[in-house]
Protein backbone atom coordinates (compact mmCIF):
# COMPACT_ATOMS: atom_id res chain seq x y z
CA UNK A 1 0.00 0.00 0.00
CA UNK A 2 1.35 3.72 -0.95
CA UNK A 3 2.32 5.80 2.06
CA UNK A 4 1.20 9.12 2.50
CA UNK A 5 2.27 11.72 4.52
CA UNK A 6 5.39 10.03 5.03
CA UNK A 7 9.00 10.91 4.46
CA UNK A 8 9.72 9.04 1.80
CA UNK A 9 13.72 9.26 1.41
CA UNK A 10 13.94 6.18 3.20
CA UNK A 11 11.92 4.07 0.89
CA UNK A 12 12.11 2.86 -2.96
CA UNK A 13 9.44 2.73 -5.69
CA UNK A 14 8.54 -0.60 -7.08
CA UNK A 15 8.49 -0.73 -10.90
CA UNK A 16 5.59 -3.07 -11.00
CA UNK A 17 3.23 -1.94 -8.25
CA UNK A 18 4.25 1.92 -7.88
CA UNK A 19 4.01 1.50 -3.99
CA UNK A 20 6.99 2.75 -1.98
CA UNK A 21 9.17 0.11 -0.40
CA UNK A 22 11.13 0.33 2.65
CA UNK A 23 14.87 0.57 1.22
CA UNK A 24 17.33 -1.96 2.56
CA UNK A 25 20.29 -4.10 1.61
CA UNK A 26 19.13 -7.38 -0.17
CA UNK A 27 20.46 -10.33 -0.60
CA UNK A 28 21.10 -12.00 -3.84
CA UNK A 29 21.83 -15.55 -4.41
CA UNK A 30 24.95 -13.92 -6.42
CA UNK A 31 25.90 -13.42 -3.25
CA UNK A 32 26.88 -16.93 -1.95
CA UNK A 33 30.53 -16.42 -3.53
CA UNK A 34 30.92 -13.25 -2.19
CA UNK A 35 29.79 -12.81 1.26
CA UNK A 36 30.56 -14.28 4.59
CA UNK A 37 27.74 -14.75 6.30
CA UNK A 38 27.54 -14.01 10.20
CA UNK A 39 25.25 -16.38 12.18
CA UNK A 40 24.31 -15.59 16.34
CA UNK A 41 25.63 -17.75 19.15
CA UNK A 42 21.53 -19.55 19.37
CA UNK A 43 21.83 -23.07 19.39
CA UNK A 44 25.97 -23.68 20.41
CA UNK A 45 25.22 -27.61 19.88
CA UNK A 46 22.62 -27.69 16.82
CA UNK A 47 24.43 -24.30 15.08
CA UNK A 48 28.16 -26.17 15.32
CA UNK A 49 26.37 -28.72 13.06
CA UNK A 50 24.21 -25.80 11.24
CA UNK A 51 27.40 -24.25 10.25
CA UNK A 52 29.46 -27.25 8.75
CA UNK A 53 26.18 -28.41 6.92
CA UNK A 54 25.97 -24.95 5.42
CA UNK A 55 30.05 -24.87 4.48
CA UNK A 56 29.19 -27.79 2.34
CA UNK A 57 26.49 -26.20 0.25
CA UNK A 58 28.68 -23.17 -0.55
CA UNK A 59 28.28 -20.73 2.26
CA UNK A 60 30.84 -19.07 3.63
CA UNK A 61 29.55 -18.89 7.27
CA UNK A 62 31.00 -18.30 10.93
CA UNK A 63 29.29 -18.61 14.68
CA UNK A 64 29.86 -15.63 16.28
CA UNK A 65 31.37 -16.03 19.37
CA UNK A 66 31.90 -12.57 20.88
CA UNK A 67 30.45 -12.45 24.34
CA UNK A 68 31.34 -9.15 26.19
CA UNK A 69 29.30 -6.56 27.91
CA UNK A 70 29.85 -4.63 24.29
CA UNK A 71 27.84 -6.84 23.01
CA UNK A 72 24.86 -5.86 25.10
CA UNK A 73 25.33 -2.05 25.05
CA UNK A 74 25.54 -2.54 21.21
CA UNK A 75 22.38 -3.89 21.74
CA UNK A 76 20.79 -1.54 23.81
CA UNK A 77 21.88 1.48 21.44
CA UNK A 78 20.66 0.57 18.34
CA UNK A 79 17.19 -2.13 19.72
CA UNK A 80 14.28 -0.31 21.79
CA UNK A 81 14.76 -1.16 25.28
CA UNK A 82 11.14 -2.53 25.25
CA UNK A 83 11.96 -4.61 22.65
CA UNK A 84 12.87 -8.47 24.40
CA UNK A 85 16.41 -8.81 25.48
CA UNK A 86 17.03 -12.22 23.08
CA UNK A 87 16.24 -9.62 20.14
CA UNK A 88 18.78 -7.29 22.00
CA UNK A 89 21.84 -9.83 22.17
CA UNK A 90 21.11 -10.78 18.91
CA UNK A 91 21.41 -7.53 17.60
CA UNK A 92 24.45 -6.46 19.80
CA UNK A 93 26.49 -9.40 18.33
CA UNK A 94 25.87 -8.49 14.99
CA UNK A 95 27.12 -4.94 15.64
CA UNK A 96 29.77 -5.66 17.72
CA UNK A 97 31.64 -8.09 15.34
CA UNK A 98 30.95 -5.68 12.37
CA UNK A 99 32.99 -3.22 14.54
CA UNK A 100 35.45 -5.36 15.39
CA UNK A 101 37.41 -5.00 12.25
CA UNK A 102 37.49 -8.50 10.81
CA UNK A 103 34.63 -8.26 8.17
CA UNK A 104 34.54 -6.01 4.91
CA UNK A 105 30.96 -5.07 5.66
CA UNK A 106 30.30 -4.77 1.72
CA UNK A 107 30.79 -8.50 1.90
CA UNK A 108 29.39 -9.49 4.76
CA UNK A 109 25.84 -10.50 5.41
CA UNK A 110 23.45 -11.91 9.11
CA UNK A 111 21.78 -14.82 9.03
CA UNK A 112 18.59 -15.20 11.17
CA UNK A 113 16.11 -18.02 12.19
CA UNK A 114 12.58 -17.74 11.91
CA UNK A 115 9.99 -19.88 13.56
CA UNK A 116 6.93 -17.92 12.48
CA UNK A 117 5.17 -17.81 15.54
CA UNK A 118 3.33 -15.20 17.54
CA UNK A 119 6.49 -14.20 19.74
CA UNK A 120 8.64 -11.34 18.17
CA UNK A 121 11.33 -13.43 17.27
CA UNK A 122 9.70 -13.92 13.71
CA UNK A 123 9.66 -9.95 13.63
CA UNK A 124 13.23 -10.08 14.19
CA UNK A 125 13.99 -9.35 10.78
CA UNK A 126 12.85 -5.48 10.40
CA UNK A 127 14.58 -4.84 13.76
CA UNK A 128 17.60 -6.33 12.79
CA UNK A 129 17.55 -4.13 9.35
CA UNK A 130 16.76 -0.73 11.16
CA UNK A 131 19.84 -1.79 13.35
CA UNK A 132 22.05 -2.59 10.45
CA UNK A 133 20.75 0.84 8.12
CA UNK A 134 22.43 2.90 10.85
CA UNK A 135 26.31 1.72 10.95
CA UNK A 136 26.24 -0.91 8.36
CA UNK A 137 23.46 -0.42 5.42
CA UNK A 138 25.31 -2.41 3.00
CA UNK A 139 24.90 -5.30 5.16
CA UNK A 140 21.76 -7.28 3.80
CA UNK A 141 19.32 -9.61 6.65
CA UNK A 142 19.09 -13.36 5.44
CA UNK A 143 16.27 -15.82 7.10
CA UNK A 144 16.33 -19.06 7.87
CA UNK A 145 12.89 -19.98 8.15
CA UNK A 146 10.48 -22.91 7.01
CA UNK A 147 7.07 -20.85 6.87
CA UNK A 148 7.86 -18.79 3.82
CA UNK A 149 8.66 -15.61 5.72
CA UNK A 150 10.84 -13.58 4.03
CA UNK A 151 11.08 -14.63 0.45
CA UNK A 152 13.13 -12.36 -1.18
CA UNK A 153 15.80 -12.65 1.83
CA UNK A 154 15.57 -16.63 2.12
CA UNK A 155 18.26 -19.01 2.30
CA UNK A 156 17.79 -21.29 -0.31
CA UNK A 157 16.52 -24.92 0.66
CA UNK A 158 16.83 -27.42 -0.90
CA UNK A 159 14.90 -30.95 -0.03
CA UNK A 160 17.98 -32.52 -0.10
CA UNK A 161 19.58 -29.79 2.76
CA UNK A 162 16.24 -29.86 4.42
CA UNK A 163 16.64 -33.65 5.49
CA UNK A 164 19.90 -32.92 6.45
CA UNK A 165 18.88 -29.81 8.89
CA UNK A 166 16.11 -32.24 10.47
CA UNK A 167 18.93 -35.06 11.79
CA UNK A 168 21.47 -32.83 11.80
CA UNK A 169 18.73 -31.22 15.02
CA UNK A 170 17.95 -35.06 16.33
CA UNK A 171 22.26 -35.40 16.43
CA UNK A 172 22.37 -32.25 18.31
CA UNK A 173 20.00 -33.28 20.54
CA UNK A 174 21.77 -36.77 20.82
CA UNK A 175 25.22 -35.31 21.60
CA UNK A 176 23.65 -32.75 23.83
CA UNK A 177 21.87 -34.92 26.09
CA UNK A 178 24.79 -37.66 26.61
CA UNK A 179 27.52 -35.03 27.38
CA UNK A 180 25.35 -33.55 29.98
CA UNK A 181 24.96 -36.65 31.85
CA UNK A 182 28.85 -37.01 31.31
CA UNK A 183 30.90 -34.36 31.90
CA UNK A 184 29.95 -34.12 35.71
CA UNK A 185 31.01 -37.48 36.18
CA UNK A 186 34.30 -38.40 34.07
CA UNK A 187 36.68 -39.45 36.14
CA UNK A 188 39.47 -37.78 33.21
CA UNK A 189 39.32 -34.32 32.67
CA UNK A 190 38.62 -33.53 29.02
CA UNK A 191 37.17 -37.01 28.53
CA UNK A 192 33.87 -35.81 27.48
CA UNK A 193 34.81 -32.66 25.67
CA UNK A 194 36.62 -35.41 23.27
CA UNK A 195 33.86 -37.49 22.94
CA UNK A 196 31.63 -34.20 21.90
CA UNK A 197 33.91 -33.18 19.49
CA UNK A 198 34.87 -36.81 17.87
CA UNK A 199 30.51 -36.97 17.81
CA UNK A 200 30.19 -33.32 15.96
CA UNK A 201 32.90 -34.74 13.39
CA UNK A 202 31.16 -38.10 12.97
CA UNK A 203 28.07 -36.78 12.35
CA UNK A 204 28.92 -33.99 9.72
CA UNK A 205 30.57 -36.84 8.03
CA UNK A 206 27.62 -39.13 8.09
CA UNK A 207 25.32 -35.99 7.00
CA UNK A 208 27.58 -35.46 3.49
CA UNK A 209 26.55 -39.35 2.98
CA UNK A 210 23.66 -41.08 1.16
CA UNK A 211 23.21 -42.92 4.32
CA UNK A 212 22.71 -40.00 6.66
CA UNK A 213 19.41 -41.11 7.13
CA UNK A 214 20.33 -44.08 9.66
CA UNK A 215 19.45 -42.00 12.41
CA UNK A 216 19.10 -45.28 14.90
CA UNK A 217 22.88 -46.17 13.86
CA UNK A 218 24.17 -42.28 13.90
CA UNK A 219 22.47 -42.05 17.74
CA UNK A 220 23.27 -45.74 18.46
CA UNK A 221 27.05 -44.80 18.07
CA UNK A 222 26.93 -41.75 19.96
CA UNK A 223 24.76 -42.88 22.66
CA UNK A 224 27.91 -45.87 22.81
CA UNK A 225 30.46 -43.59 22.62
CA UNK A 226 29.98 -41.52 26.00
CA UNK A 227 28.65 -44.29 27.45
CA UNK A 228 31.91 -45.77 27.18
CA UNK A 229 33.83 -43.09 28.84
CA UNK A 230 35.08 -43.71 32.39
CA UNK A 231 32.92 -42.18 34.69
CA UNK A 232 32.76 -41.67 38.87
CA UNK A 233 30.20 -43.38 40.56
CA UNK A 234 29.06 -40.10 42.35
CA UNK A 235 25.65 -38.65 43.09
CA UNK A 236 25.24 -35.48 41.95
CA UNK A 237 22.53 -32.49 42.12
CA UNK A 238 20.35 -32.51 38.59
CA UNK A 239 19.23 -29.48 37.32
CA UNK A 240 16.82 -28.79 34.59
CA UNK A 241 16.93 -25.85 32.08
CA UNK A 242 13.36 -24.63 30.40
CA UNK A 243 12.29 -21.28 29.31
CA UNK A 244 12.02 -19.12 26.46
CA UNK A 245 14.01 -21.01 24.06
CA UNK A 246 17.23 -18.23 23.48
CA UNK A 247 18.09 -18.04 27.05
CA UNK A 248 17.39 -22.10 27.40
CA UNK A 249 20.33 -22.64 25.15
CA UNK A 250 22.48 -19.51 24.25
CA UNK A 251 25.55 -18.90 26.68
CA UNK A 252 25.56 -15.26 25.73
CA UNK A 253 21.58 -14.45 26.52
CA UNK A 254 22.09 -17.34 29.95
CA UNK A 255 25.61 -16.25 31.19
CA UNK A 256 26.44 -19.30 30.97
CA UNK A 257 24.27 -21.29 33.06
CA UNK A 258 25.43 -24.75 32.11
CA UNK A 259 28.82 -23.77 33.35
CA UNK A 260 27.61 -22.38 35.94
CA UNK A 261 25.64 -24.92 37.33
CA UNK A 262 29.01 -27.69 36.46
CA UNK A 263 31.36 -25.49 38.47
CA UNK A 264 29.01 -25.44 41.23
CA UNK A 265 28.94 -29.68 40.93
CA UNK A 266 26.17 -30.30 39.37
CA UNK A 267 24.32 -32.14 36.21
CA UNK A 268 22.65 -29.65 34.26
CA UNK A 269 20.05 -31.15 32.08
CA UNK A 270 18.94 -29.26 29.31
CA UNK A 271 15.58 -30.45 27.14
CA UNK A 272 15.80 -31.38 23.51
CA UNK A 273 15.60 -29.23 20.67
CA UNK A 274 13.33 -31.87 18.96
CA UNK A 275 10.70 -31.45 21.56
CA UNK A 276 10.15 -27.57 20.10
CA UNK A 277 10.16 -28.44 16.55
CA UNK A 278 7.23 -30.48 17.80
CA UNK A 279 6.08 -28.64 19.66
CA UNK A 280 5.63 -25.86 17.19
CA UNK A 281 4.04 -28.67 14.43
CA UNK A 282 1.57 -29.92 17.11
CA UNK A 283 0.12 -26.37 17.20
CA UNK A 284 -0.91 -25.76 14.14
CA UNK A 285 -2.58 -29.62 13.94
CA UNK A 286 -4.39 -28.01 17.58
CA UNK A 287 -4.88 -24.79 15.80
CA UNK A 288 -6.61 -26.78 12.56
CA UNK A 289 -8.97 -28.85 15.09
CA UNK A 290 -9.97 -25.68 17.48
CA UNK A 291 -10.84 -24.01 14.30
CA UNK A 292 -11.85 -26.75 12.76
CA UNK A 293 -9.61 -25.54 9.46
CA UNK A 294 -8.82 -28.23 6.92
CA UNK A 295 -6.71 -28.36 4.14
CA UNK A 296 -3.34 -29.57 2.87
CA UNK A 297 -1.41 -27.29 5.13
CA UNK A 298 -2.86 -29.50 8.16
CA UNK A 299 -2.47 -32.90 6.96
CA UNK A 300 0.93 -31.88 5.98
CA UNK A 301 2.15 -31.19 9.82
CA UNK A 302 0.13 -34.21 10.80
CA UNK A 303 2.13 -36.34 8.74
CA UNK A 304 5.36 -34.31 9.34
CA UNK A 305 4.78 -34.82 13.28
CA UNK A 306 3.92 -38.72 12.75
CA UNK A 307 7.41 -39.37 11.10
CA UNK A 308 9.08 -36.85 13.44
CA UNK A 309 7.79 -38.78 16.78
CA UNK A 310 8.25 -41.71 15.26
CA UNK A 311 12.05 -41.27 15.01
CA UNK A 312 12.07 -39.51 18.35
CA UNK A 313 10.37 -42.79 19.63
CA UNK A 314 13.18 -45.21 18.34
CA UNK A 315 15.66 -42.86 19.57
CA UNK A 316 14.77 -43.21 22.63
CA UNK A 317 14.34 -46.85 22.84
CA UNK A 318 17.99 -47.01 22.05
CA UNK A 319 18.61 -45.24 25.37
CA UNK A 320 16.26 -47.53 27.67
CA UNK A 321 17.90 -50.47 25.54
CA UNK A 322 21.82 -48.98 26.28
CA UNK A 323 20.76 -47.98 30.17
CA UNK A 324 23.52 -45.48 30.55
CA UNK A 325 21.46 -42.15 30.24
CA UNK A 326 18.07 -41.24 31.33
CA UNK A 327 16.14 -40.76 27.71
CA UNK A 328 15.20 -38.41 26.18
CA UNK A 329 11.24 -37.24 26.87
CA UNK A 330 8.46 -38.73 24.97
CA UNK A 331 6.59 -35.47 23.16
CA UNK A 332 3.22 -37.52 23.54
CA UNK A 333 3.95 -37.81 27.48
CA UNK A 334 5.03 -34.32 27.54
CA UNK A 335 1.51 -33.20 25.86
CA UNK A 336 -0.24 -35.03 28.84
CA UNK A 337 2.04 -33.35 31.32
CA UNK A 338 0.96 -29.64 29.77
CA UNK A 339 -2.82 -30.96 29.80
CA UNK A 340 -2.38 -31.42 34.17
CA UNK A 341 -1.42 -27.69 34.13
CA UNK A 342 -2.10 -25.71 30.94
CA UNK A 343 -4.31 -26.22 27.69
CA UNK A 344 -2.38 -26.78 24.94
CA UNK A 345 -3.94 -24.09 22.92
CA UNK A 346 -1.75 -21.69 25.18
CA UNK A 347 0.78 -21.83 22.22
CA UNK A 348 2.72 -17.73 22.28
CA UNK A 349 6.23 -18.27 22.89
CA UNK A 350 6.90 -21.19 24.44
CA UNK A 351 3.74 -21.77 25.67
CA UNK A 352 2.49 -25.05 27.66
CA UNK A 353 6.03 -26.50 26.52
CA UNK A 354 7.62 -24.78 29.50
CA UNK A 355 5.07 -26.37 32.38
CA UNK A 356 5.42 -29.68 30.39
CA UNK A 357 9.27 -29.76 30.60
CA UNK A 358 9.10 -28.84 34.27
CA UNK A 359 6.21 -31.71 34.62
CA UNK A 360 8.48 -34.23 32.81
CA UNK A 361 11.69 -33.21 34.76
CA UNK A 362 9.97 -33.82 37.71
CA UNK A 363 8.69 -37.25 37.01
CA UNK A 364 11.88 -38.39 35.99
CA UNK A 365 14.39 -37.28 39.12
CA UNK A 366 15.34 -33.61 38.09
CA UNK A 367 13.21 -31.94 40.75
CA UNK A 368 15.66 -28.46 40.63
CA UNK A 369 14.66 -26.20 37.18
CA UNK A 370 15.98 -23.59 36.67
CA UNK A 371 13.40 -21.69 34.83
CA UNK A 372 14.94 -19.07 32.26
CA UNK A 373 13.06 -15.58 31.40
CA UNK A 374 14.26 -12.99 29.54
CA UNK A 375 12.98 -9.33 29.62
CA UNK A 376 9.59 -8.46 27.56
CA UNK A 377 8.52 -11.94 26.49
CA UNK A 378 5.39 -12.26 28.53
CA UNK A 379 4.09 -14.91 27.48
CA UNK A 380 6.78 -17.38 28.60
CA UNK A 381 6.45 -15.17 32.11
CA UNK A 382 3.04 -16.40 32.30
CA UNK A 383 3.09 -19.58 31.11
CA UNK A 384 6.66 -20.34 33.06
CA UNK A 385 6.74 -18.47 36.51
CA UNK A 386 2.80 -18.19 36.22
CA UNK A 387 2.66 -22.11 36.38
CA UNK A 388 4.96 -22.66 39.27
CA UNK A 389 2.45 -22.80 42.06
CA UNK A 390 0.50 -25.07 39.98
CA UNK A 391 3.30 -27.23 39.64
CA UNK A 392 4.70 -27.62 42.92
CA UNK A 393 1.06 -28.55 44.03
CA UNK A 394 1.41 -31.36 41.45
CA UNK A 395 4.96 -32.43 42.35
CA UNK A 396 5.24 -31.57 46.20
CA UNK A 397 9.21 -31.46 46.09
CA UNK A 398 9.59 -29.87 42.88
CA UNK A 399 12.38 -26.90 43.48
CA UNK A 400 11.78 -24.41 41.33
CA UNK A 401 13.66 -21.02 40.90
CA UNK A 402 12.72 -18.46 37.85
CA UNK A 403 15.43 -16.47 36.57
CA UNK A 404 15.01 -13.19 34.92
CA UNK A 405 17.27 -12.24 32.17
CA UNK A 406 18.32 -8.65 30.43
CA UNK A 407 20.55 -6.14 30.27
CA UNK A 408 20.31 -4.44 33.88
CA UNK A 409 20.15 -8.44 35.77
CA UNK A 410 23.83 -8.75 37.07
CA UNK A 411 25.53 -12.31 36.66
CA UNK A 412 25.94 -12.32 40.68
CA UNK A 413 22.33 -11.70 41.23
CA UNK A 414 21.29 -14.46 38.92
CA UNK A 415 23.97 -17.23 40.20
CA UNK A 416 23.19 -15.98 44.00
CA UNK A 417 19.43 -16.92 43.24
CA UNK A 418 20.35 -20.31 41.70
CA UNK A 419 22.48 -21.04 44.61
CA UNK A 420 19.85 -20.17 47.04
CA UNK A 421 18.01 -23.11 45.13
CA UNK A 422 21.05 -25.14 44.67
CA UNK A 423 21.25 -25.43 48.90
CA UNK A 424 17.56 -26.33 49.16
CA UNK A 425 18.35 -29.18 46.69
CA UNK A 426 21.36 -30.45 48.73
CA UNK A 427 19.17 -30.97 51.68
CA UNK A 428 16.75 -32.46 50.06
CA UNK A 429 19.19 -35.24 48.55
CA UNK A 430 21.57 -35.27 51.76
CA UNK A 431 24.07 -33.86 49.99
CA UNK A 432 24.64 -30.36 52.54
Amino acid sequence: MKKDNVNTSNYITDVKTKNYVEEYARWEPSMKATHKILIPDMLPWHFTILERLLKKEGYDVEILKNDSRAVIDEGLKHVHNDTCYPCLCVVGQYIDALKSGKYDPDHTAVLITQSGGGCRASNYVPLIRKALKAEFPNVPVLSLNFVGLEKDSSLEMTLPFLLRLVFAIYYGDNIMWCYNQTKPYEKVAGAADKVRDEMIDYVVSMLGKHSFVRYKKVSKHIIKSFAAVERKNIKKVKVGIVGEIYVKYSALGNNHLEDFLMSEDCEPVVPALMDFVLYCIVNNINEGEMYDKKGKFIVLNKLLYKVLYHMQKAIRKLYIKDGTFEPIHDFEHLRKCADKVLNQGVKMGEGWLIPAEMAALAETGTENIVCAQPFGCLPNHIAGKGAIRTLKTLYEKENIVAVDYDPSATKVNQENRIKLMLATARENNGLT
